[in-house]
């Protein structure tokens, strides 16, 4: 046969007849020194690990590459190991324990068989080499499965998200069997949070895996389980995003629809800074309800003021805002403002020059109330 080159033609043709042997020693010092495998090494696990240990040690004698077989297998490995939900510790160890078998036992037959010194220490760095390549591809199928288990377990708690969000409420036992895909617990009474997409992963976090979330498909909505700890953290994500709870702060499940819907129109209006909870802000939620009707009620009550410069328009805004607020106290408006009460008078006189009759309605103050909450949330 072909061997690996550099390898002492000697070395290999006394190695050869001993393969199936040597797959033997090796599957029983690791059954021996490496407990979590003395069982799984039995019956046809432990067949398809032999035959995984004599196809490497051929691959090693002839110095072929890793090929597309050996790979499967020591990726298999390290699949194998993440679905029995062990780290990769033992994995290491039991390539540890064969590489030093395979040496104990080659290096014999290499000194028997006349190899020199030399010789038989490049057989020394090829052997170790070799498994730190075996070793390679498991890691690389145990991070393979990681990934994918991940992946999957995302989409299913996306998918349970949906049903949550849905116009309909979905039936309890959909839920239910969603969130067992989802390995997710379905408490009685859950938060619904809206937040920007960026924030998503912040709050996710800071709610150590209580929260299933999706920012893509569903504007940023966060589901979560628990609420004892949801003050503290949310009131640090929103200092710099835009966060927002729908009802509750819990709700019952069949209320999970509307509270996130709640928690969405909260979140359009919510300045970083501040956490908002909806059924606490519900001015806000029915103008944010519609942005477009909220932009033509501001064009239509404030249109008065389209020729003034923009920094004039702030400052009768504001002054209008707080005189219907507080029902014309000039001293009141003042103190809010921060302004003499004779400027109270001035800016007022302006405002009356240009909505004229207006401020004397009580349907129109009402109207223009609204635009100025309006124009202040756009």
């Amino acid at each position: 046969m072909d061997i690996r080159p550099g390898l002492h033609p000697a070395a290999a043709a006394a190695i050869e007849p001993h393969l199936s042997q040597l797959a033997d020693e090796i599957i029983a010092a690791i059954g021996d020194e490496v407990p979590v495998y003395a069982g799984p090494l039995q019956g046809p696990f432990g067949d398809g690990i032999r035959q995984g240990v004599v196809q490497a040690l051929t691959r090693f004698l002839t110095g072929g590459e890793l090929g597309a077989d050996s790979g499967r297998i020591n990726r298999g490995l390290g699949r194998g190991e993440y679905r029995a939900g062990r780290s990769l510790d033992a994995l290491q160890a039991a390539y540890r324990v064969g590489a030093r078998v395979a040496w104990r036992r080659v290096s014999r037959l290499a000194a028997d068989a006349g190899v020199p010194v030399e010789g038989q220490h490049e057989l020394a760095e090829a052997i170790f080499a070799y498994i730190d390549e075996l070793s390679a591809e498991s890691v690389e199928g145990f991070a393979q499965a990681q990934a994918a288990q991940a992946a999957s377990l995302q989409r299913h708690r996306e998918e349970l998200l949906r049903l949550l969000t849905a116009e309909a409420p979905a039936p309890l036992q959909k839920l239910q069997d969603a969130a067992l895909r989802a390995d997710w617990r379905l408490a009685p009474r859950i938060a619904m949070i809206a937040c920007s997409p960026d924030a998503t992963a912040r709050i996710t976090r800071l709610l150590s895996g209580h929260a299933i979330h999706s920012a893509d498909q569903l504007n940023g909505h966060i589901c979560t389980a628990e609420s004892g700890r949801l003050d503290q953290e949310l009131a640090a994500a929103a200092r710099r995003h835009h966060v927002a709870i729908g009802l509750g702060p819990t709700v019952a499940i069949a209320e999970a629809n509307r509270s996130a819907r709640w928690a969405l129109l909260a979140m359009r209006s919510a300045e970083p800074g501040r956490l908002v909870q909806a059924d606490q802000q519900l001015e806000r939620l029915i103008l944010g309800a519609s942005p477009e009707i909220a932009t033509a009620l501001r064009r239509q009550a404030l249109h008065p003021l389209d020729q003034e410069t923009p920094a004039s328009r702030r400052r009768l805004e504001g002054t209008l805002l707080a005189w219907l607020r507080h029902h014309g106290a000039q001293a009141a408006i003042a103190a809010e403002l921060g302004i003499h009460p004779q400027t109270v008078r001035y800016r007022m006189g302006r405002l009356r020059e240009l909505f004229g009759p207006d401020l004397d309605n009580p349907d129109k103050r009402f109207q223009l109330q609204l635009a100025l909450h309006a124009a202040v949330e756009a």
